[in-house]
């Protein structure tokens, strides 16, 4: 992990790879470096350093000290050997022929270095990434062979997660870019060809891209690419246009990416929603899931990490509600270990802002193979949990550059709620009285949520009062439980605060004896057929000490002033849609406490934005 970037053309690379490495900042690294074939000293010249990308930009003159019109280059999040300069990317070969940029994992890695050692290659990283350097060059060497064949040699031979860019002194006018379980994008451009994990690294030179898919490979020139199949066959791939505009992936003005993507969420909302009502009734453009068979379910597993899973926690309540069938969430990454009970009755949503998490993708497909139709809710087109499920709705929420979520998050839930509202027509369900009024909620939503955003000033205040706590505590009932945990992550995501979210029922039964004088408990109260009880749970908590910050209706703010420290309010609203309007001041209040605290609030230490290893 976690950023690719390559060139091949007529410009000078380095400036380009670095230039796109810095749109990938914001998925987290702890190291960046390049690779460049310099045509005049006929070598690869490479460069790398641990930190920022500044350290790297700033030693080579921002490219301009490093010759030569091919390269790649690389941010890396540590996962074998700490970071450092040595275990940084690109890796090299021992002649320092061919270099490697990666993401992902090589699982079978030491016994692979184990063998190259055995044969007298000698290491001097501590990563998987040089295994496949050392190894492609093994090829080379012994086989006799081209760089191509020598990669498809090695993929043979190694398992895991794994994009790979590869460049050779001895083939310096092409790039080979595989894939398998970790995203890579090819990008057609007049001055040359490009390489990229995500397409913002490459929007400035080229809006025409193909996702490639797992299994296949790709040889770059300056003149265009060619792509490759599993068994190395040439094959024919579909070129798509990016039509968001550059400035999507800016900051605009603002102080930070997730400050400004918490402030587009009225807007991502608008996309979302209105698109997809008509007179009061959800509809799906060429919507696949027919009405016999939506009849015919019997179960829905919602799939997820992170973020993404605690939409699915909130969608488990509405969609029972709406639907009367059971709803199941599991983490993606559990789903596969624990033999669920799916078969063709049951639908599996799998929910993901990137569309490339690795344990997502495996769940899909695991989901797959015991016999169920899968539906994503993915925000990228073309990404590969949507290119492999049976049907996609995308939350159409615009590039997402912070690596803690939040319009991203907040689509999910809205398309939750109109996934429930067209089934439970199907199914009869809900009422055409109620998919009326919660239709119109879902078009009044963006501009209530523009009134909660309207009270950041205030947040910001709350903020300056607690953001000196080390230990916080989220309590809600129902959805509000659901809520406090994507409350409770965004807090520890940025500020490093140990936050915790707990069912208020479950208090009694252990957490409240770490409740003492000074604790900081945020609590949840905006469910309005579980307010009393919430109240029950404040006093609870204030008279062991806490200081309790509330989140309720503005209907109820003056009883909850009568016992907490402080409180944040949303308007009245559908009960389905409370978490909608209730996350925008949790994630306020993240972001202004992180931000007092002098946290990188972008780009949060030991965090990827798309986790794409296991």
């Amino acid at each position: 992990m976690c950023g690719i970037v390559g060139y091949v053309g007529r410009s000078q690379a380095a400036p380009i790879l670095l230039d796109g490495l810095g749109k990938l900042e914001y998925r987290g690294y702890d190291s960046a470096g390049v690779a460049v074939y310099d045509g005049g000293a006929k070598k690869l010249s490479v460069h790398k350093a641990k930190g920022r990308l500044q350290v790297l930009s700033d030693m080579l003159d921002a490219g301009a000290a490093v010759p030569g019109t091919v390269g790649v280059g690389h941010t890396r999040w540590a996962t074998h050997g700490a970071p450092s300069d040595v275990n940084s990317h690109p890796q090299v070969s021992r002649s320092g022929k061919i270099a490697v940029v990666h993401n992902g994992i090589i699982e079978n890695y030491a016994e692979l270095k184990a063998f190259l050692q055995g044969e007298g290659v000698s290491f001097v990283s501590e990563t998987d990434t040089e295994v496949v350097a050392q190894l492609v060059e093994y090829f080379v060497d012994t086989g006799g062979v081209g760089l191509l064949e020598a990669v498809g040699r090695c993929l043979r031979r190694i398992e895991g997660a794994y994009a790979l860019g590869i460049i050779s002194a001895d083939e310096p006018d092409r790039i080979i870019a595989v894939r398998k379980d970790s995203p890579l994008i090819l990008g057609y451009g007049q001055d040359g060809m490009f390489l990229a994990s995500d397409v913002t690294a490459i929007i400035r030179y080229t809006r025409e891209v193909t996702y490639m898919d797992d299994g296949e490979a790709a040889v770059l020139t300056r003149d265009g690419i060619q792509c490759y199949n599993t068994f190395m066959q040439p094959i024919e791939k579909e070129i798509a246009h990016v039509d968001w505009e550059i400035g999507a992936a800016e900051k605009g003005g603002y102080e930070h990416f997730m400050f400004k993507e918490i402030m587009e969420q009225p807007e991502a909302l608008r996309h979302a929603i209105f698109p997809r009502i008509r007179e009061g009734e959800v509809y799906f453009e060429n919507f696949s899931l027919t009405d016999d068979y939506i009849r015919g379910l019997k179960k829905i597993y919602i799939v997820a990490c992170g973020s993404a899973y605690h939409a699915g926690v909130v969608g488990k309540y509405n969609l029972e509600r709406l639907l009367r069938l059971p709803v199941e969430v599991s983490l993606a990454s559990e789903f596969r270990y624990m033999d669920p009970i799916v078969d063709g009755g049951t639908l599996v949503v799998v929910i993901s802002q990137s569309g490339e998490t690795l344990d997502s993708m495996a769940a899909l497909r695991e989901a797959r193979r015991l016999g169920a139709k899968v539906l994503s809710i993915v925000n990228v087109v073309g990404s590969s949990i949507a290119r492999e499920s049976d049907e996609v709705l995308y939350t159409w929420a615009g590039p997402e550059i912070a690596v803690a979520t939040t319009k991203g998050y907040s689509t999910q839930l809205a398309v939750l709620v109109l996934l429930g509202l067209y089934m439970g027509r199907v199914l009869g369900t809900v009422s055409g009285r109620e998919r009326a009024e919660a239709a119109a909620e879902l078009l009044a939503l963006p501009e209530k949520l523009e009134k909660v955003l309207e009270q950041r000033d205030g947040i910001q205040y709350l903020a300056s009062q607690y953001f000196n706590h080390n230990s916080i505590f989220f309590i809600g009932r129902n959805v509000d439980y659901a809520l406090g945990l994507e409350g409770s992550l965004k807090l520890k995501e940025i500020s490093y605060i140990h936050s915790e979210a707990y069912a208020s029922g479950e208090l009694k039964h252990g957490t409240i004896s770490l409740i003492e004088e000074g604790t900081l408990v945020i609590a949840l109260g905006t469910y309005e057929k579980l307010f009393d009880k919430a109240m029950s749970n404040v006093v609870e908590v204030k008279s062991r000490g806490a200081d309790v910050l509330a989140l309720t209706t503005g209907d109820r703010r003056a009883d909850m002033e009568k016992i907490a420290n402080g409180v944040m309010t949303i308007p009245s609203t559908h009960p389905l849609l409370l978490p909608s309007l209730g996350v925008a001041p949790l994630q306020l209040f993240a972001y202004y406490v992180a931000l007092m605290r002098g946290c990188d609030i972008d780009k949060p230490r030991n965090l990827a934005k798309s986790v794409t290893v296991e």
